[in-house]
């Protein structure tokens, strides 16, 4: 039996690189609760002085209603009563963190288990914010060939980018997810590839819980029997969760990509692909005209990440309150009161 642990588990990756797929298996796991994405927690983290001073209860009730009834949240995905929730968090420690937190262990005691998770593709950029929130977390990375994330990012009715940001947005994910692994350690984070997951999802979901500090459980390889549950149909860029772990969509870009778009994409994450075990075609060198608009994008991005940095920084010096989550230890999951 493993040593139990009731650390935040949190999903990080390039978007369309299976993190709801991993999302649904650790939820089919008898320790974790693993809600569907909530949105809420950046968003409260970029609001937060808003609310002022959280030792006062008033101001703890109206982050309390922001996170619950708030147009910018996911509160209702979770399935919760919303007036027990606000009292909950208006009861709790007076940090953001524990605010947030109390959401999640709430969730997790309606399931009967001790830990919670979150998952949101972008939170590889957010990993400071997340840390400052919850330092006892645990990360979680899911690396797809960039290739395939990019083919089927550029699918989704609800991306507005093109094959360049789809690009750097995949280079991004993997060199932060290079810098976690180095500033973090193994006991923080954790990276595995997605083809893996799908072509012997046991032992990858294995060696995932010897990092979580959990017992394997074989559930976890068929989430798809509670994902046609818990995924909406509507949301077709997800119906793969509805089936069991395949390998079907791997390599699925050779026919996804435009010839210009492989030759570009294969290009300039060669180096990366390869980092990860990706093995490379020998596309054609892209055009001097599409390098150039790649490194244009590149360039404005991370002035504007940079600017981004340095307007947090500024902001975490007049938080008028500790962020960090007071909430530690398993979830009670007998109804009984959070103990810090």
């Amino acid at each position: 039996m493993t040593p139990q642990t009731s650390r935040p588990i949190f999903i990080i990756g390039c978007p369309r690189s299976g993190t709801t797929l991993l999302q649904q298996m650790l939820h089919s796991h008898p320790r974790i609760a693993f809600p569907s994405e909530t949105r809420f927690v950046h968003t409260s983290y970029e609001v937060r002085q808003t609310f002022g001073d959280l030792e006062l209860a008033e101001n703890r009730r109206r982050l309390a209603e922001w996170i619950v009834k708030g147009k910018d949240t996911k509160f209702h995905v979770l399935k919760l009563d919303a007036d027990r929730t606000i009292e909950e968090i208006v009861q709790a420690p007076p940090t953001l963190g524990s605010a947030l937190a109390t959401v999640f262990r709430a969730y997790a005691r309606e399931h009967g288990k001790p830990r919670w998770g979150d998952k949101r593709p972008s939170y590889f950029r957010r990993v400071p914010m997340l840390q400052r929130m919850f330092p006892d977390a645990q990360f979680v990375h899911l690396v797809r060939d960039g290739r395939d994330a990019v083919s089927s990012l550029k699918k989704m009715p609800w991306y507005h980018g093109d094959t360049f940001s789809a690009a750097l947005t995949w280079r991004e994910a993997v060199d932060t997810g290079k810098c976690l692994a180095r500033r973090l350690g193994p006991e923080t984070f954790y990276e595995f590839r997605y083809e893996d997951l799908v072509a012997e999802p046991e032992n990858s979901l294995r060696r995932l819980c010897a990092f979580l500090g959990e017992d394997y459980h074989p559930a976890m390889t068929k989430a798809y029997e509670h994902a046609r549950e818990t995924v909406p149909s509507a949301r077709k860029w997800h119906l793969r969760t509805h089936e069991a772990p395949n390998t079907r969509n791997v390599g699925a870009w050779r026919e996804r990509l435009e010839d210009w778009e492989a030759d570009l994409v294969e290009h300039v994450l060669a180096s990366r692909l390869a980092q990860h075990g990706y093995a490379l075609t020998g596309v054609a060198r892209p055009s001097a005209a599409n390098l150039a608009r790649y490194h244009r994008i590149a360039a404005h991005r991370w002035r504007s990440q940079r600017a981004h940095a340095v307007l947090d920084r500024l902001a975490q010096s007049r938080d008028p309150n500790p962020v960090a989550s007071l909430l530690t230890g398993p979830v009670p999951v007998d109804g009984a009161a959070d103990q810090a």
